[in-house]
Parts: C-alpha cells; structure tokens; sequence
C-alpha cells in the first residue's frame, strides 16, 4: 500500500510523516509534490499550516489541486487543521474560496463567545489540548475513547450546512465541528501529529481503513 502525503509548500510535513510512519504496518509512505504520486497512491494525507489563502494558492501554484480534488473524490484521505478548511466552499479569512467539496463556511472565533462565565476572556487562537466528543461512530474512532484529548492550533472554525458530517465537536468559548466525515473523507482541525496517543491510534486507522 502507498500513503501519500501532500507537500504543497504548507503543512506541518515533517511531524505528520513521523507519526504515520510510527503506525505505517508497512505501508509505504510518502511526502511528495507530485500530481503522479497523489494519483497513484492508495491513501492520502492533506495536511495544512498557516493562513487558509496562502494554502490555496501554493496548492494552486503547485499545480496539485486537480490531482488533490481527484484523491478526494475517490481514495481514502485524511485532512488536518488548514486541509480540512479547506474541503469547504469559503472562509472568512480574507474572504478566500475553498475547494467547495463540503457545503459551508469557515469562521472566526466571535469575540462576544470568547468570555468564561467568571469574566475570563479567552485567546485567539486556541492553541493547546481540548476534548472531542464524538459525533458519530465511524472506523478511525475506533479504540479512542469519548471526548479524549486533541492538540489545537486555529483561529477559525468549520461551520457545515449539513450537521450530519459532524464526526467530532469540541468547545472553546462556543461548541463547533472540529472533525468531519463523509464517504471517503476524513478531517480534523486538531493535530493529530501533536495528540500523542490518540493522535497515533486516529493515524493507524486510517493506515487500515476499509472504505
């Protein structure tokens, strides 16, 4: 089996090929920046670093996207934190058009939600380790129990139209979708690279997901 992971120029590429190596069970795993790669991999990771726009547009000026949305389309792929922004049709960072494949938007913390009930405001981006409460059964949760402890980095949220992609919620200020299923599709705004354990169980599943 071939893994793939994208290299567009963004992405936390050297953490995120470790940790799937960690659980890879022989897989052969890849980071590459070739179109042909993604193309004849079996699986993909879509990872993400930094502002959503400026990962469009190196995966645009890489010449990736159409070779991104086939694996979309078709294979098993796992995206991370700006990957998973980035499956929706736009964000209000910069007001910047995502890949469309999942009805929405992206969102920024809004100011008025970010205030504990003893008057504590709190800071954007939530960077550190929050709960997951689990949405929905499905295959890369297996063996990770309820509401187990992710590594976050962001500023802004998924917001889906349709609540029923919701494989994962969390809260910071407010409740959002923090991992998204469907069909073939895997995503997370968390790390899992960051999350130690859990994260290294969520990455051998999807090494062994039969979609």
């Amino acid at each position: 089996m071939k893994l793939v992971i994208v290299d567009y120029g963004t992405g936390n590429l050297r953490s995120v090929s470790q940790a799937v190596r960690a659980v890879a069970d022989g897989a052969d795993v890849v980071v590459s920046s070739r179109a042909s790669d993604i193309d004849a991999a079996d699986r993909v990771v879509f990872p993400g670093q930094g502002a959503m726009g400026d990962c469009m547009r190196s995966l645009r000026e890489t010449g990736l996207e159409d070779a991104v949305v086939r694996a979309l389309a078709q294979k098993p792929v796992l995206a991370i934190c700006i990957g998973m922004q980035m499956l929706f049709e736009r964000s209000d960072e910069n007001d910047c058009a995502g890949l469309g494949l999942i009805p929405g938007k992206v969102i920024r913390f809004p100011e008025a939600a970010l205030v504990r009930a003893n008057g504590e405001r709190l800071k954007v981006p939530q960077m550190g380790w929050n709960t997951v409460k689990q949405r929905m059964a499905h295959p890369l949760w297996e063996g990770i129990a309820d509401k187990s402890w992710f590594y976050f980095v962001h500023s802004y949220f998924v917001a889906p139209e349709d609540d029923s992609v919701a494989a994962g919620t969390t809260c910071y200020g407010l409740p959002f979708v923090c991992a998204v299923a469907r069909d073939n599709i895997f995503a997370t705004q968390f790390h899992p690279e960051k999350s130690a354990a859990s994260g290294l169980k969520l990455f051998s599943n999807f090494v062994h997901w039969k979609v």
